[in-house]
């Protein structure tokens, strides 16, 4: 989740799964290796209202999404009124909407307290900064997926044919996530992967809330496997709003999931789970992890410690496959980003570092302007730390800080960026923009 509240490896050992025919392409949130990481360059590094804008297109209603792009189609979901769920197809050179469908409709309920009381449990709500359209779409260049926090998922053809549509609600029961259902699907061979972690309720009277992971066919929506994610974790410790991230470990592709107190990982053909790091510390968890260099990076939830994770096989881990932890100042909302031997990451009020991948140990820390949301973006040499109030801060993804550029944007930047083809794409509360050299 961008969400309000969201790597290159050898050849021999882990690596995030990419096809390098998408290298132009976003086709999911965080990018095609779904770590924030572009290996494209020329990438904007200065621009504001009046300069690199190549194109501003206002968008119906708002929401924190990412948009997903492939070729010269730009999709974003949006919520309108409050009520009505959309997904649209702009024109990536021009910015042209070129078609819009309505997916379905959903009111975000909404709660002022913090502790919630045994009834509330039984239903979300929605946390101000965000809405039904918190979950980012995804394409394959043929098909695009709409998922949206109601449950909807829904899948579209390029010239906005409906294809098929169901919602996770009505088949699984209700979403009992205490700050709003936001996490995206992914799409892997024929299969579109969608994860839920919530508030178990198992300590309440009546029936027990699921977490699961569940696969549909990408063409039918018919389901091809549901696996059921049950942890130890109580009330909103139970709580992820991370999104799926795939990656090859050996011979073997590998779904890695993180939330619940708890990071493991999946054959993301059959479901089944091969390994699982349990009673992890922390509350609800939102940024998501990353891979590189043999090691996972996962971030326990409220602001616990880092921890980077190198498994060493199938079944329970331990303690002992904790490489490192890093317990300083670490996320609550955005997701870090890793380039090339350097992890980078923001806390939630603008305090950033700069850490050694292999050692946790710390080389720089800088007070950023603003208050963050938005995932971090590594491109070039360079790190992209976009604030809530439109403010991007570049700097040098280096041991040592170097401040690159600031650039401002008069809008709301909740949503984290995308890039194609040497563009930035930010999805700003009432616009999205396209910025280029």
């Amino acid at each position: 989740m961008q969400r309000f509240l969201i790597s290159t490896l050898p050849l021999l050992c882990f690596f995030v799964v990419v096809n390098s025919s998408q290298a132009d392409n976003w086709p999911q949130w965080r990018g095609p290796t779904g770590d924030g990481v572009i290996e494209e360059t020329e990438v904007p590094t200065e621009w504001d209202e009046e300069s690199g804008v190549q194109w501003k297109c206002p968008l119906p209603g708002w929401g924190d999404s990412t948009p997903a792009i492939w070729g010269d189609a730009v999709f974003v979901t949006s919520c309108v009124d409050e009520e009505s769920l959309v997904l649209l197809k702009i024109n990536k050179k021009t910015g042209e909407v070129e078609w819009t469908r309505q997916v379905g409709t959903a009111t975000a309920l909404r709660v002022k307290v913090l502790k919630k009381v045994p009834e509330m449990r039984r239903h979300q709500q929605f946390h101000d900064s965000h809405n039904m359209a918190s979950p980012s779409p995804t394409t394959d260049g043929e098909l695009v997926i709409a998922h949206f926090g109601n449950g909807d998922l829904a899948a579209y053809d390029f010239q906005g044919n409906l294809l098929w549509k169901r919602n996770l609600q009505q088949d699984h029961g209700d979403y009992t996530i205490w700050w709003g259902h936001a996490n995206s699907p992914v799409l892997h061979g024929d299969l579109v992967i969608s994860v839920c972690m919530q508030d178990s309720c198992s300590d309440l009277p009546g029936d027990v809330s699921p977490s699961y992971v569940v696969a549909h066919d990408k063409r039918t929506g018919k389901q091809k496997w549901k696996t059921m994610r049950m942890t130890s974790a109580r009330g909103e410790h139970g709580d992820g709003y991370t999104t799926p991230l795939l990656r090859h470990a050996g011979e073997r592709t590998e779904l890695i999931v993180m939330g619940g107190q708890m990071l493991d990982a999946y054959d993301p053909a059959t479901g089944k789970q091969l390994w699982r790091l349990s009673d992890l510390d922390g509350n609800r968890v939102i940024p998501n992890p990353i891979v590189a260099d043999q090691l996972i990076i996962a971030t326990q939830g409220m602001r616990q410690a880092m921890l980077a994770i190198r498994p060493s096989g199938d079944g329970d881990l331990s303690r002992k496959d904790i490489v490192w932890s890093f317990d300083q100042g670490t996320s609550d909302s955005p997701s870090p980003v890793v380039w090339e031997d350097f992890v980078f990451f923001i806390s939630n009020n603008g305090i950033a570092r700069c850490l050694d991948l292999h050692t946790g140990q710390e080389h720089w820390k800088e007070r950023l302007a603003g208050e963050y949301r938005a995932s971090l973006l590594a491109a070039d040499g360079k790190v992209y730390f976009f604030n809530m109030d439109g403010l991007a801060t570049v700097v040098s993804a280096s041991k040592d800080f170097r401040r690159l550029s600031e650039n401002q944007l008069q809008d709301r930047t909740l949503a984290s960026p995308a890039v194609s083809d040497g563009t930035i794409f930010v999805r700003g509360r009432t616009s999205l923009y396209c910025l280029s050299q």
